[in-house]
């Protein structure tokens, strides 16, 4: 007979892949629609499921009920998921950006890092009672660095597209990848003279000056040198063999694609093994392996990379909801809750803030061209893995400071406060800056929604004019107000077939005003706007007079356009070298794709037939990809190491265009 077994692998891995396909299919309507950040929806989902909800996730019982498993599964985690998001992001970058870009990350990495680092400590400082203000420098270091994973959900997608210039995006990305190795110093100060001048040095030897020299030594020789040192090698020797393997048709399309994923993966295991920064090596790693831009404009189309992303990002919040030490925000013998919640609202105000519009009012950081991109870049300094890791980090180092057998007193209070208020300040960055974008959305949306309402119900009494109580109300004719047209980004205009009649209110609404009813129809009807869209595109032509035998392109533009789609490849071929177009393929001189568009004052650009290999130009002329691999059918030609090269096109292909021009 078969026994059942609910034990705790099988529910974490039906509930993780459970919850996963349910929010990937609203997915889109979360985040492009409602701007809602995948980690804050993972964050409650984890502990809606934590012993502290629903019992159903139990991470303690993983860890053997023990404290300190539970934080090494932690800290490894967030290793991991730091490793591969920061090799990720140093790809994003574009053409040896580092370089290029060296005033302006100076800038944010060195006196902004230690600004941020200081008025965060004072603020802890003045807020946590009982601690001396070497404890609070700790903690502030534990919360300088801003986090790639959060600032990758705030210049992805629809919202940063629209509102974020390009240039201003890379810099934050730059940053946030660059400043999670670039913690480590202002952290180890700290702690190293806590270890060796509080209570006279007690289970360590020397004194604030040992504690000064390991700080040079072991902090910025070893940790920090040796890790840039090494991710620069490792990246750059990648790059030579991927290079090497690909011109000689050695490596197929999947492992090319995880190329940068199993590389994120070598480097966190090869420098924790000699104890060194991993989370800077990444990302310098990262940077070196794209460093000529080949490897990004190959894998511009692909999805693995950012599928992957999704996967970690989910994953590890989900795991910080469950274990999240929430009952010691209430309880605890650090900081009282009434004094916490300031102290939260105060780091996210004023940790970054005053010293990004210090630097825009000097004009020092050129991408920050307006007082509405300071303001964003000063407010949206999330805070969450990185913050997270130095967590771990630092209380893996106090419990090592022993005396008389025991761990030293002050160590282990601060190790107490490290915890407390450094979790808190994760959650209140994944909360607020998870929901700042549709709060905004929703400020600038609902005043002119209702505005719109009321003065759309003006308008339809002012047409009715004085109707005697005992007619009928008539419905509302075919009209269109004026002030409709400033309604276009926020809802669909709808007729009034759709609508019905404008004052026929249900019963259970009655009480309402008409506009706050008119409100509420708009708002709902642009949540459903991609549902029926086939109904308004057919109304919107009868209101313009158009015949019913309107061209198919005309028809399918107009859907398209309002349905929202799916991002794929233009590309019909995005990897794999240039293929010569075989012979017998060439379109002849007088086709279509060469000819003059009857009606039409230019020419049309000859496209390449699919599956001919041949990619399209899309970046000014220039090819973006060019790598065919030994699995794939077609002629090989010989490859370039030259990223945007143009590919060769052959005497027939110029003698068709020439001709249909």
């Amino acid at each position: 007979m078969p026994n059942l077994a609910v034990d705790n692998f099988n529910i974490v891995t039906a509930f993780l892949g459970g919850f996963i396909t349910l929010f990937g299919l609203v997915s889109y309507l979360l985040k492009e629609k409602f701007y809602m950040s995948e980690a804050l929806i993972s964050t409650i989902t984890g502990l809606a499921f934590s012993p502290h909800g629903a019992n159903f996730l139990k991470p303690l019982q993983y860890a053997n009920e023990n404290e300190h498993d539970l934080e090494t599964i932690t800290l490894y985690f967030s290793r991991l998921v730091l490793g591969v998001q920061l090799v990720l992001a140093g790809v994003q970058l574009p053409s040896k950006y580092l370089k290029k870009e060296w005033k302006t990350l100076s800038l944010l990495l060195g006196p902004g890092m230690c600004l941020m680092w200081m008025s965060t400590s004072l603020m802890v400082f003045a807020m946590v009672p009982n601690i001396g203000f070497l404890f609070a420098l700790a903690i502030g270091a534990c919360v300088t660095p801003t986090d790639p994973i959060l600032s990758n959900s705030i210049v992805k997608g629809k919202f940063a597209d629209k509102n974020i210039p390009r240039a201003l995006q890379r810099v934050i990305i730059a940053e946030s990848g660059a400043n999670d190795g670039l913690g480590y110093p202002f952290l180890f100060l700290a702690l190293y003279l806590i270890r060796h001048t509080r209570h006279h040095g007690l289970g360590s030897n020397g004194g604030a000056r040992t504690a000064i020299g390991l700080w040079f030594g072991e902090t910025w020789g070893y940790t920090i040198l040796l890790s840039v040192v090494y991710g620069a090698v490792v990246g750059w020797i990648a790059k030579e063999l991927l290079h090497w393997a690909e011109e000689r048709h050695y490596v197929d399309r999947e492992s090319f694609l995880v190329f940068a994923i199993t590389l994120a993966l070598f480097i966190v295991g090869t420098v924790g093994m000699i104890g060194s920064d991993d989370v800077l090596a990444c990302f310098i790693a990262g940077n070196v392996f794209t460093w000529d831009d080949w490897f990004r404009l190959e894998t511009e189309d692909d999805s693995l990379q950012p599928t992957i992303d999704m996967l970690l990002n989910v994953s590890v919040f989900l795991w910080y909801g469950a274990v999240c030490p929430w009952h010691k925000f209430v309880a605890n013998d650090v900081i009282p809750i009434y004094r916490l919640v300031p102290l939260g609202i105060m780091v996210l105000l004023f940790r970054r803030l005053p010293m990004v519009l210090m630097y825009h009012h000097f004009g020092l950081i050129h991408q920050i061209q307006e007082l509405r991109h300071a303001c964003f870049v000063g407010f949206f300094g999330p805070i969450g893995v990185s913050a997270m890791y130095y967590i771990y980090i630092s209380r893996e180092f106090l419990a090592e400071i022993i005396a008389e057998g025991t761990e030293r007193e002050d160590a282990l209070h601060l190790a107490e406060c490290i915890e407390v208020v450094v979790w808190f300040l994760i959650i209140c960055s994944i909360i607020v800056h998870g929901l700042s974008v549709p709060l905004g959305k929703l400020y600038f949306y609902i005043p002119r929604t209702i505005s719109t309402a009321i003065s759309t119900e003006r308008v339809s009494v002012s047409q009715s004019g004085a109707a005697s109580p005992s007619e009928e109300p008539r419905p509302e004719g075919p009209r269109r107000a004026d002030n409709d047209l400033n309604l276009l980004p926020f809802r669909r205009r709808h007729t009034t077939s759709e609508r019905g009649p404008v004052t026929s209110n249900p019963a259970s609404i009655s009480w309402l005003p008409k506009s706050f009813v008119r409100a509420g129809r708009h708002i709902v009807e642009d949540i459903r706007r991609p549902r029926d869209t086939h109904s308004h595109v057919a109304q919107d032509k009868g209101e313009k007079g158009g015949s019913s035998d309107e061209s198919p392109s005309t028809e399918m533009a107009a859907n398209e356009s309002a349905h929202p789609e799916i991002s794929m490849p233009t590309n019909p071929r995005p990897f794999g070298h240039n293929v010569a177009q075989p012979p017998e393929e060439q379109p002849p001189a007088g086709n279509a794709q060469g000819r003059m568009e009857e009606g039409q004052g230019g020419l049309s650009v000859p496209q390449s037939p699919l599956g001919s290999g041949v990619s399209t130009p899309t970046d000014g002329g220039r090819q973006a990809r060019k790598i065919q691999f030994a699995d794939e059918s077609g002629t090989r030609s010989a490859p370039s190491r030259t990223p945007r090269a143009e590919s060769p096109v052959d005497e027939k292909s110029e003698a068709a265009a020439a001709g249909g021009g």
